[in-house]
């Protein structure tokens, strides 16, 4: 976990707000659960336990920044009422996402079509270690995998291999909605998670 005063006053600052609130009215907007004031939000898999009083991880110490402020967005943006756009829409297409274009491509999508290149199955198989799943749309394109990021945040994987004319193509797609939940900075951080996720299996 990174130390640096500002995190540390940013990080006691959202705690101190999530103090405030009544988690209990999250429950269903959020899709987490809820008891004595701890929130329990999934995120990639794991569980955290969010309170007031902290975050801690499935094996009880507090994770690293990019979760702490992943997980901490999504109890202090809570949309009420619960936004219903579940369009599939590129990265660049939130309107907040411009500052972030280039460095969601450099630090996600390109680096996870390098390193699947030539290797579909592979990547296929990692996503799946992860918890992806086929999607119940069908896409025409050699890999094509859905996870649940967050409760109400999912991700679609979409990935063509090179072949004699075009290197390996990678796009990563969110619900439209996605935007009530988290900031762009979060989106993004979620993504870099992904291919963090996957460069440990590939």
């Amino acid at each position: 976990m990174e130390k640096s005063p500002i995190f540390e006053k940013t990080y006691h600052d959202y705690l101190t707000r999530i103090a405030d609130l009544n988690l209990k009215e999250f429950e269903d907007t959020l899709g987490i659960q809820v008891s004595e004031d701890k929130a329990v939000i999934p995120l990639w898999g794991r569980s955290y336990t969010v309170s007031g009083q902290g975050i801690l991880g499935p094996e009880g110490r507090k994770p690293h920044l990019s979760t702490c402020v992943i997980l901490c967005k999504y109890l202090l943006m809570c949309p009420s009422p619960a936004p219903r756009d579940a369009n599939w829409v590129a990265f660049r297409d939130f309107k907040a996402a411009a500052p972030l274009i280039n460095s969601f491509a450099t630090t996600v999508t390109n680096p996870i079509a390098k390193l699947f290149s030539g290797q579909p199955s592979a990547l296929e198989s990692a996503c799946k270690k992860i918890g992806g799943y086929r999607p119940a749309e069908t896409f025409s394109y050699d890999v094509s995998i859905q996870f649940d990021a967050l409760p109400r945040v999912p991700l679609l994987l979409l990935f063509n291999d090179r072949d004699e004319e075009f290197s390996a193509q990678c796009s990563v797609l969110f619900e439209k909605r996605t935007e009530s939940y988290l900031d762009m900075e979060c989106v993004a951080m979620l993504g870099m998670l992904l291919y963090n996720y996957l460069s440990d299996l590939a």
